[in-house]
């Protein structure tokens, strides 16, 4: 088994010896050793740095959204600028923060730990992943400070195409170069796992997280370059005055939708499925016992990878598709709810009668799990067409998309970076104040987001800055919930910031957890992840935690 070198000042510190070995974190080449590393744990940490940025950007339009919703009256913002800031939130947070946060940051750090080896399989393009990351974000913030988008994150034609007069071509021109990040980080995962396991790592000792990381990438190689195109084409219609999409040039407004949400509902797996993969590994280690169901979890990801294509459509029931292609639609989007249910029953199963204990990380998989079903099942109404036509762009949407993506995939996020800070840094963050916070977010989810699906019940039509007065109770309570919110994440940030200081160092293995990157790297890993000379054979299979867990062995034979 083979791994790409570093360069040669990086080559040189690696084969030290193992006491005098730097990691990572502290090597120090100079600047460049950053800008230009090739390892694939430094590229981690600059897309976190990246993608908080995004985040609190994306954050900050949400809470000026909710301030402006405090009252019926739309008296802190005029109407375009509201439409802005919903649009300018929802490109943030999708593009720049929720597709990329597991893959680029958790992902790009475990993967090739996890599997044995010393890097992905093609380091060089990692980097440039991150590059293009920057160049797409660079020109979403260059829309937002030039004045704006109103198009909303959907960029639906002909409006997107013809009508609007804020900078919809250089939006969807970033757009479509950021895919391109998601592409060359789904083909490294996917050569990786291919190509460069430990001997021993057989597909079926492989954690769960690698699994779902296998599982989202195929979406990422197959989905975003129908999304990249479809933006082009909008590009090109705007500019050129080409009858794509517009109706007045000869075009369908309706191949818009069917293009865009050929990609974008996937994509909503491409969010989710990560966080499913690091729930799996939170809720073994704090269970102390065998994933239950380990192989229905492992297919049920790339059953969720495959049905994921093939239920567009329920995002299109009041397009003008025949009843017929809804029966359908509708009935598939059923069906892709098995596995992501398959999950939730086998995570459940694991918890029965085992040995739980509530540490920080695992109040947040405990968070995601109930939020996450909350959503799922919402989702189910929403595949109902009758139902759907009542709750079709109302604030019912928002509180299911949310309760998915926020409640699921941002919670298993932060579960895994507490789960994981210590492996990353070296450094333990304060137990306590992580405890707290998971219970702020949580409370302060549910009042953010709740309400909205009565709102959307009742009629609430979302995207607009006034409403009726009957609204107003239940829009101040969203509004009120959103700064508690807001407060825990800042909370979070600025705690882990403080660890890296002054933190309590970590030992290797924190949690007593199973997994090479627990029992046989460092905290945080040397440059080439183990130790000089090391070969790792994989002898057992995951999560093979007892409930004694006798410390008697790791169960990985290491060749010298």
């Amino acid at each position: 088994m083979s791994s790409t070198l570093h360069t040669p000042a990086q080559h040189a510190s690696a084969t030290k010896g193992a006491k005098e070995r730097d990691t990572y974190l502290t090597a120090d080449y100079g600047w460049k050793s950053w800008l230009f590393t090739v390892d694939h744990k430094r590229i981690a940490v600059l897309y976190l740095i990246s993608i908080m940025v995004f985040f609190l950007i994306g954050g900050t339009f949400a809470l000026l959204m909710r301030a402006e919703l405090m009252t019926a009256k739309g008296d802190l913002f005029e109407a375009e600028t509201y439409n802005k800031l919903f649009t300018m939130h929802g490109v943030v947070m999708i593009f720049f923060f929720l597709i990329p946060s597991i893959p680029a940051v958790l992902g790009n750090f475990l993967v090739p730990i996890m599997i044995g080896t010393k890097d992905l399989a093609f380091p060089k393009i990692n980097l440039l992943s991150w590059y293009i990351y920057l160049v797409g974000g660079g020109a979403t913030l260059y829309v937002a400070i030039t004045g704006g988008l109103d198009t909303g994150w959907t960029f639906y034609a002909p409006y997107s195409s013809t009508y609007a007069n804020t900078n919809v071509a250089a939006a969807a021109i970033a757009v479509f170069i950021t895919g391109f990040s998601s592409i060359l980080t789904g083909l490294n995962f996917i050569v990786t796992i291919h190509k460069m396991r430990a001997p021993g790592m057989t597909w079926f000792r492989m954690p769960l997280f690698l699994w779902a990381q296998y599982a989202t990438s195929l979406i990422m190689i197959l989905g975003t370059p129908v999304l990249a195109i479809t933006v082009m084409l909008l590009a090109l219609e705007r500019t050129f005055h080409i009858g794509i999409f517009d109706p007045a040039l000869g075009g369908d407004p309706v191949l818009f939708q069917h293009l865009f949400w050929f990609y974008s509902h996937p994509a909503v797996y491409i969010m989710i499925l990560p966080g499913m993969g690091v729930i799996s590994e939170i809720v073994a280690c704090f269970s102390r016992k065998r994933m239950f169901g380990y192989h229905f979890i492992a297919f049920s990801s790339l059953a969720i990878a495959i049905f994921g294509f093939v239920v567009w459509g329920h995002h299109m029931f009041v397009s003008g598709q025949s009843a017929y292609a809804g029966f359908v639609f509708s009935f598939l989007t059923m069906l892709v709810a098995i596995p992501s249910a398959v999950k939730v029953f086998n995570w459940i199963a694991t918890l029965y009668k085992g040995q739980v204990s509530l540490e920080t990380p695992m109040l947040y998989a405990l968070g995601f799990i109930g939020l996450f079903t909350i959503g799922g099942v919402t989702g189910l109404f929403l595949a109902v067409m009758g139902l759907d036509r009542h709750v079709h762009d109302t604030y019912f949407v928002v509180a299911h998309f949310h309760y998915v993506m926020v409640g699921g995939m941002v919670m298993a996020f932060m579960g895994g970076m507490h789960f994981w800070w210590s492996k990353m840094f070296g450094r333990k963050y304060p137990e306590a104040m992580g405890q707290f916070a998971a219970v702020v977010i949580f409370v302060g989810f549910n009042f953010t987001f709740f309400p909205q699906f009565i709102l959307g019940y009742m009629g609430m039509p979302r995207r607009y800055h006034q409403y009726n007065d009957e609204f107003t109770a239940l829009n101040v309570l969203s509004s009120a919930g959103a700064t508690i919110l807001g407060t825990g994440f800042l909370m979070t940030i600025v705690y882990f910031l403080w660890s890296l200081k002054w933190g309590q160092k970590a030992p290797q293995n924190q949690w007593d957890a199973k997994g090479l990157e627990w029992e046989k790297a460092q905290s945080p890993p040397p440059t080439f992840n183990f130790e000089d000379g090391e070969r790792i054979v994989v002898t057992e299979d995951a999560y093979a935690y007892t409930y004694e867990e006798s410390h008697t062995g790791s169960g990985h034979e290491v060749k010298k």
